[in-house]
């Protein structure tokens, strides 16, 4: 597994991560995605959306506002309670969360550190033109509580049946006080999240089963399993909505970190909405007749920390051809660009004329797929290897005389001769 500093420069030397607003010097904590990280995060996001929402009969997507009614957070504890303890050193005043500090003596100067504090990590904004704090509302620090507050939407439009549950990818905001690890740990983020009502005495049953779900998750990410691990958060260090949370883990450069987290939140955020909107949240069981609120299992995932461990994971160096080489070995599910197409000479009419063909032919079946004539095959190669492109196909001299092309593996650099009708079912 390569160094955060290693990956980070590949992925901006190959266009899937940059610094934000670089050329200003950038901003801590915020990350900007080239053409190929855009890629791979919404191969991410396809699959996940295929695999836990298209794919089932019991969910149902949403896409709620960044921006709610103030009173949301009010409800859900956030405003009162969502905070990490911060210090600031005496000295140079930086500042710094007091759980990742060992001792009372600054990380970076030495000085001393002083007191304890709260710090709320929810970004405030302004909504309207009034200016006081009548027009406060934050941006959201978490996707959650939008569909909390559309439960009732979904129960009079869609008329489901428990147990039940709602899908969302979508961005939260937090104000980190110190943001680090490349984007592991940023005030910008993605989440792809779930919230799924069951019955109250059918929560363990289903805790379990979304507990395997998770894991085929990331076995369908390819990452391994000696790389995944499922940590039980102790009663007492649990979040106040919950009444048992399983973090999934990963083996990152600097040690195990929070991957994923699933929780049983019990009925609380339907409780206290239902309390502060005086609304009817519960829902209504048309065989018994009885009304009751449902309980909730939570699967949440990270998508910007998905990215980063399927960088991590699929990052290879070997020997090929004499020559040391680095390669992003991600599924084809994955990978940004599925198939590169390579002129052998771009000097050569006839030769780009067939390729075009080639490729236009491809991108019928293929969408994400590459053209290719910069520098020399092996440069090219070399290129296409360090951005995860299973496969190249180069169109020579022989494909003018037989129709049949070159097409390389991508993680063994084995060729074979193909022929063009019998391509893209090969790829």
């Amino acid at each position: 597994m390569p160094s955060l500093e290693t990956l980070a420069s590949l992925a901006k030397r190959r266009g899937f991560i940059f610094p934000s607003s670089e050329i200003y010097g950038g901003l801590s904590g915020a990350w900007d995605y080239g053409p190929l990280g855009v890629a791979l995060k919404r191969n991410i996001e396809r699959l996940w959306w295929r695999m836990f929402v298209e794919s089932r009969s019991d969910m149902y997507g949403v896409d709620a506002a960044i921006l709610m009614n103030p009173k949301v957070w009010e409800a859900s504890g956030h405003v009162a309670g969502f905070a990490d303890p911060l210090v600031e050193c005496t000295k140079c005043k930086k500042r710094f969360r007091a759980d990742h500090i060992e001792g009372n003596t600054c990380p970076e100067c030495g000085g001393k550190l002083g007191e304890t504090k709260s710090f709320n990590m929810m970004f405030k904004t302004q909504a309207g033109a009034s200016g006081d704090s009548s027009a406060t509302v934050y941006l959201r620090p978490e996707t959650a509580q939008g569909m909390f507050v559309n439960f009732k939407n979904i129960l009079n439009t869609a008329h489901p049946a428990l147990p039940f549950g709602l899908g969302q990818i979508g961005k939260a905001f937090r104000n980190e006080i110190n943001p680090r690890d490349f984007i592991f740990r940023t005030r910008e983020f993605s989440q792809m999240e779930i919230e799924y009502f069951v019955r109250p005495e059918e929560w363990e049953k289903h805790f379990e089963l979304w507990k395997e779900a998770m894991f085929a998750w990331t076995d369908a990410l390819g990452l391994s399993r000696d790389h995944v691990s499922a940590k039980e958060i102790a009663p007492e260090d649990l979040a106040h909505y919950s009444k048992r949370t399983v973090d999934f883990e990963y083996e990152y450069p600097f040690g195990k970190g929070e991957l994923y987290g699933l929780a049983y939140r019990t009925d609380f955020d339907l409780r206290v909405h239902a309390e502060l909107s005086k609304q009817d949240l519960r829902y209504h069981d048309v065989q018994s007749n009885a009304k009751f609120l449902p309980h909730v299992i939570e699967p949440s995932f990270g998508l910007d920390r998905t990215v980063l461990a399927v960088l991590l994971e699929h990052y290879r160096e070997d020997e090929l051809g004499g020559e040391t080489r680095v390669y992003l070995a991600f599924p084809r599910e994955l990978a940004p660009v599925r198939v590169a197409v390579f002129p052998l000479l771009k000097n050569k009419p006839d030769l780009v004329a067939k390729a075009r063909r080639v490729y236009d032919e491809l991108r019928a079946t293929i969408p994400n797929i590459a053209w290719d004539d910069n520098g020399n095959i092996g440069k090219r190669y070399r290129r296409q290897d360090e951005i995860g492109t299973p496969y190249c196909v180069t169109i020579d001299f022989d494909t003018l005389e037989n129709d049949t092309v070159t097409v390389r593996d991508r993680n063994t650099g084995k060729q074979e001769r193909v022929a063009t009708h019998e391509l893209a079912a090969k790829l």
